[in-house]
C-alpha cells in the first residue's frame, strides 16, 4: 500500500488544517481500523466511549514490541519524568497519584477562580482594543491560561517563550511520531521542561503560600505524598495541560464562530447561551483530537479483536462528528445545541481531564467577553494552523476590532 493509499494518512498536505473528511471516511468505511505502522484507530462515538471507560492501560511498558513500542522506549530513556504522570500510569499508582492532586484541583476551588479569570480576560480584551488588530492566539488564548495556570501553582516569574516552545514540541510525545529527528527534539525538550519544574518546585519549598504548588508539595493520603520525581510529573503535566488545551479551545472556538456568523450573532443576542456554546465548540472541533490505550489482553471492538500489547487511539473529534450519534446535523456548529455536554473531548473513564471545570471556565468568560465587548470582530487574515495531530489548533488567528 502507498502512502496515498493508507486509509489514515495524517501526513497528506492540509491533513491538519482540516482532519475531519478523513475522520469520516475511516467512519464510514472501516472504523476499528488496523494501521500497517503498527496501532488501532477507532473512529465512531459508541465505540470511543467505551474504549475510554474500557479500563484498558495507558502504561508503554504494555505495548507489545514494534514502531509504537520503539518510540517509547527512546522516549522514556533520556531522564525525563513524563511516564510518571497521572495520564500516563494505571490503577494504583494512578488512582494514588489522583487523589493527591484532586485534594487540590475541586470544582469549589476552581468556582471561586472566576473573579481571576475574568481580570485577566478583560486585560487581554483592554490590550487587543488598543492593537486593533491583533493575533488572538497571541494576545488572548496563549496568554490567558498560561497566566492562570500560573497564577494557581504560585509560580515564580517564568520564561514564558521558552517553556511556550519546549510544551509546543513535547505534546508531539503525545502522537505517534516516525521522524527520529522530531522524537529526540521531544526527548530534549522534556529533560529541560523537567529541569526547569524542578528549579520552580526547590523554589517554592523556600516560599511556601497559599497556592496550588505549595498544597502538591505537601498533599497527603493515607499517609503518602508525592515523591520529587512525581511531582516534578504532575507539575509539568498541569503547566502543559493546563495551557495548551485552553489555547486550542479559545482558538478554535472563536475561529467557529467566525466561520458561522449565524451562531456569533445568536451568542451575542443571548450571552447566557455561553456554557453551552463551550461545550459545543468543545465537541465541534476537540482541543486534544485523540486519546489512547494500550490492550493487556485481546480485546474486541465490533467484530475486530485487537491483539494484547497494541496501541489503540481513540479519536476523540471523530467521534465527536459521528452522525449515527449526534444526528444528519453532526458536522454543523450550533451553540444551542441540547446535547451538546455529552462529546468525548474530556476523555472518560478513571482518565477523565482532571482540568474540565477549570477549561469550561476559562473558554466560557474569555470567549462570552470577547464577542460581547467587540461588536464589529472579525477574521483579518488567513488562519495558521499548529501542524499538530493531536493537540491541533490555532498557532495564528488575526482579527480586527
Amino acid at each position: 500500500m502507498t502512502e496515498t493509499e493508507l486509509l489514515y494518512n495524517p501526513f497528506l498536505p492540509g491533513f491538519t488544517d482540516d482532519p475531519y473528511p478523513h475522520y469520516r471516511r475511516m467512519r464510514d468505511t472501516d472504523p476499528v481500523h488496523e494501521h500497517p505502522f503498527g496501532f488501532w484507530f477507532v473512529s465512531r462515538y459508541d465505540d470511543v466511549a467505551a474504549l475510554l471507560r474500557s479500563g484498558l492501560s495507558v502504561e508503554d511498558r504494555n505495548l507489545a514490541d514494534g514502531p509504537v513500542a520503539d518510540q517509547y522506549r527512546e522516549l522514556n530513556n533520556t531522564g525525563g519524568t513524563m511516564n510518571l504522570s497521572m495520564l500516563d500510569r494505571d490503577p494504583p499508582d494512578h488512582t494514588r497519584l489522583r487523589k493527591l492532586v484532586t485534594k487540590v484541583f475541586t470544582v469549589r476551588a476552581v468556582a471561586a477562580l472566576e473573579p481571576m479569570v475574568t481580570r485577566l480576560v478583560d486585560e487581554s480584551l483592554d490590550r487587543i482594543a488598543d492593537g486593533g488588530q491583533v493575533d488572538l492566539i497571541e494576545e488572548l488564548a496563549f496568554p490567558l491560561p498560561f497566566a492562570v495556570i500560573s497564577e494557581m501553582l504560585g509560580t515564580p516569574p517564568t520564561d514564558h517563550v521558552r517553556l511556550r516552545e519546549l510544551s509546543g514540541t513535547l505534546v508531539r510525545s503525545l502522537e505517534v511520531v516516525t521522524d527520529p529527528e522530531l522524537l529526540r527534539a521531544i526527548s530534549s525538550a522534556e529533560v529541560e521542561l523537567s529541569e526547569m519544574m524542578r528549579d520552580i518546585i526547590v523554589w517554592k519549598r523556600d516560599n511556601p503560600a497559599d497556592d496550588l504548588l505549595t498544597a502538591l508539595i505537601a498533599a497527603e493520603h493515607d499517609g503518602d505524598q508525592l515523591s520529587d520525581d512525581e511531582l516534578v510529573a504532575q507539575v509539568l503535566l498541569l503547566y502543559v495541560a493546563g495551557h495548551e488545551t485552553t489555547v486550542n479551545l479559545i482558538g478554535n472556538g472563536v475561529l467557529a464562530l467566525l466561520r458561522n456568523p449565524d451562531q456569533l450573532a445568536l451568542l451575542r443576542s443571548a450571552p447566557e447561551l455561553a456554557g453551552n456554546a463551550v461545550e459545543e465548540f468543545l465537541r465541534y472541533d476537540s482541543p486534544v483530537q485523540q486519546s489512547r490505550r494500550i490492550s493487556v489482553a485481546p480485546h474486541t471492538i465490533r467484530d475486530r479483536e485487537i491483539p494484547t500489547g497494541a496501541f489503540v487511539v481513540a479519536c476523540l473529534a471523530s467521534a465527536n462528528r459521528d452522525e449515527r450519534h449526534w444526528g444528519p446535523d453532526a458536522e454543523l456548529l450550533r451553540i444551542d445545541r441540547e446535547e451538546a455536554r455529552g462529546h468525548a473531548s474530556f476523555g472518560g473513564g478513571p482518565h477523565h481531564c482532571l482540568g474540565a471545570a477549570l477549561a469550561r471556565l476559562e473558554g466560557r468568560l474569555a470567549i462570552g467577553r470577547l464577542v460581547t465587548r467587540f461588536p464589529n470582530l472579525a477574521q483579518n487574515g488567513e488562519i495558521e494552523w499548529n501542524g499538530r495531530l493531536n493537540l491541533r489548533g490555532a498557532a495564528k488567528l488575526p482579527i480586527t476590532t
